[in-house]
């Protein structure tokens, strides 16, 4: 059998609960050292398996196909490089003094007191509360879908929950015991109202239980009361009524959610801003619709909002619109939508965030994956040398330039690693028929390029499933 590669295999792992296979390991935590891998901290998992009886930890895996073989994982895992003191993640947001930039985004996942507890204890920094609204809210069954990828991951997320279904009385309670509780923890209200009242109402509830802030929820995909949600989204004119009459009323911070079903976001970020707004949230769902009749209700399909991983490049797009707006530069931006890693956060912080939200990854996967957020952001800050998270806030929004000043003079060639190359020929068969034609494979199957053909377009490359392929030095054409 050849080399595994420990990424696909890590993928196997069904990340269990009490995972048999640490308990049978008698030292060390697989089940840890295989999440590390699945979250980009590869070369921290031999920390975890050392002292593991991995013979024993193996037989006790219990997935369904074959166990995930953990000694050959073992054996290939990158060196882990040992730093003395890993950088603080502090970071302020809305002039609020945050321990990391991670919170829970204003969805199922932090619909009561225990629940958000339990995610403090585990490291998050802070919640955006599930809504709260003053109207009746009767969610349906089965209210999930998932678009999945072949491991069985979800590779996205669709979902027809509403907002909180209790009493406002209640979750302003919840949210008044969580900041006393945990104080160094931050608590923001999400709220949604109909009329203006209604936001006053909210918003000075809020403020009353002693929140950080408010963030207003103009973005709700699949509100069955006309009227709300993303409704208000993409009215220009009802976000700047909403956030100044919701800004007259409170003294905290007020953060309006924004929709992505909007062509453009900036110009309502804008006036969201222009009336007051101390930072953006973006993005809420997507609409989206599924065919999957395990979904139905009563028979019945309604279009409703799309996240997860599938989402992040949408999600990425708006952020990027919103850093480079003139008038919104230096505003604080909540950037949500598809962050699964701590890559993905990084990602969203680079464009200009100093602020994430993660649901569907908890829903996933659970509060755990803090761990890996907080340990892989903060080595990669250890390997640049950068001391402080805010130095890499909307540090790659300059790289960024319109389709004329690209460089369209020189080309990259593909370069073909002949060590790791199988010979599978996936390659050859996504450049005859979807590229430039400009590979050969003969009989030694071993892609060769046709370099008076080859544009560097690169499919090549991504399609390569062992990553064979990497990138020559730019030339002129």
């Amino acid at each position: 059998m050849g080399k595994i590669n420990i990424y696909q295999e890590a993928e196997r792992c069904l990340l269990c609960q009490n995972a048999p296979c640490t308990l049978a390991a008698k030292g060390g935590d697989p089940a840890r050292a295989l999440r590390a891998i699945r979250f980009d901290n590869a070369a921290l998992a031999g920390k975890y398996l050392k002292g593991a009886d991995l013979d024993a930890a193996q037989k006790a895996c219990i997935h369904y196909d074959r166990p995930v073989r953990l000694k050959e994982i073992a054996k290939l895992l990158p060196q882990l490089k040992e730093y003395d003191k890993l950088p603080s993640l502090e970071i302020e947001f809305c002039g609020i003094k945050c321990e990391n930039p991670f919170f829970l985004a204003s969805s199922a996942v932090c619909t009561n007191y225990e629940m958000v507890a339990n995610a403090f204890k585990a490291g998050w920094a802070g919640v955006f509360y599930k809504t709260i609204c003053l109207q009746d809210i009767n969610e349906v069954s089965p209210r999930f879908d998932a678009v999945k990828n072949p491991d069985g991951s979800f590779a996205g997320f669709r979902n027809m929950e509403q907002l909180s279904e209790n009493p406002p009385k209640v979750d302003f309670e919840i949210l008044s015991r969580l900041k006393k509780d945990f104080p160094s923890k931050i608590v923001v209200a999400s709220i949604m109202g109909h009329t203006d009242a209604d936001w006053i109402k909210l918003a000075k509830m809020a403020q009353k239980a002693g929140v950080d802030a408010v963030e207003l929820n103009f973005s709700c995909p699949q509100m069955r009361i006309s009227g709300m949600g993303s409704d208000v989204g993409q009215n220009t004119d009802l976000v700047v009524y909403y956030t100044t009459i919701v800004k007259s009323a409170v003294s905290i911070p007020v953060i309006p959610k924004m929709t992505p079903n909007i062509s453009v976001m900036a110009p309502v970020a804008v006036m969201a801003h222009l009336a007051g707004a101390d930072a953006i949230s973006a993005i809420n769902t997507i609409k989206s619709v599924t065919m999957n009749h395990g979904s139905e209700v009563s028979g019945k399909k309604i279009m409703s909002g799309y996240s997860g991983r599938a989402v992040k490049p949408i999600a990425l797009r708006f952020i990027l619109e919103i850093s480079r707006n003139k008038i919104l530069q230096g505003s604080p931006i909540s950037g949500i939508g598809g962050i699964t890693t701590w890559k993905d956060a990084l990602e969203f912080i680079q464009l200009g965030c100093s602020n994430v939200q993660v649901c569907t990854a908890i829903m996933e996967y659970g509060y755990r994956i803090i761990e890996d957020l907080k340990y892989g952001l903060q080595t990669y800050m250890a390997e640049r040398g950068i001391e402080s998270l805010s130095q890499l806030v909307g540090e790659e929004v300059p790289n960024f330039v319109n389709t004329d000043q690209m460089d369209r003079k020189t080309k990259v060639f593909p370069l073909i690693d002949r060590d790791v190359c199988i010979g599978c020929g996936r390659c050859y068969i996504s450049c005859m028929d979807g590229g430039h034609q400009a590979i050969e494979f003969k009989e030694d199957r071993k892609p060769h390029i046709v370099g008076t053909k080859c544009v560097g377009c690169h499919l090549c490359r991504l399609v390569c499933p062992t990553g064979a392929i990497g990138q020559a030095k730019r030339i002129p054409k």
